[in-house]
């Protein structure tokens, strides 16, 4: 059974930095798409980024592009979301998921459709 468990949210002010992470337990296969995902208030879900553990290849949504970086640490099963120049527009909570994928050619489409077998419980990023 996969779990994901979150760390690192807080709050921070505009042009600040935190490190999200998720540690990951219960799967062995080396083909899943690991993705953030955020959800402030009144707001839709929106994919973030994510990283294919069979090679790292990234996804990044164009409002974070430059500013986030998602990284993996295999060995340690987690993998992390550096957030830099933070906005007052990325104030929300964050979430971790994952699944399956064929491929690194699917995980930009699994992040625009945001469904994921497995999520964490969720963690608030406050920027002011």
């Amino acid at each position: 059974h996969v779990q994901l468990v979150e760390s690192g949210g807080g709050s921070v002010q505009a042009g600040g930095s935190l490190r999200l992470s998720c540690a990951v337990s219960g799967y062995t296969l080396r083909s899943y798409c690991m993705g953030w995902f955020r959800q402030a208030p009144g707001e839709e879900r929106e994919g973030v980024a994510a990283i294919f553990t069979g090679d790292s290849s990234t996804y990044y949504a164009d409002s974070v592009k430059g500013r986030f970086t998602i990284s993996l640490d295999n060995a340690e099963k987690t993998h992390y979301q550096q957030m830099d120049d933070l906005k007052p527009e990325d104030s929300a909570t964050y979430y971790c998921a994952a699944d399956y994928a064929a491929s690194s050619a699917v995980i930009g489409s699994m992040m625009e459709r945001g469904r994921f077998s497995y999520w964490g419980q969720g963690t608030q990023v406050t920027v002011s």
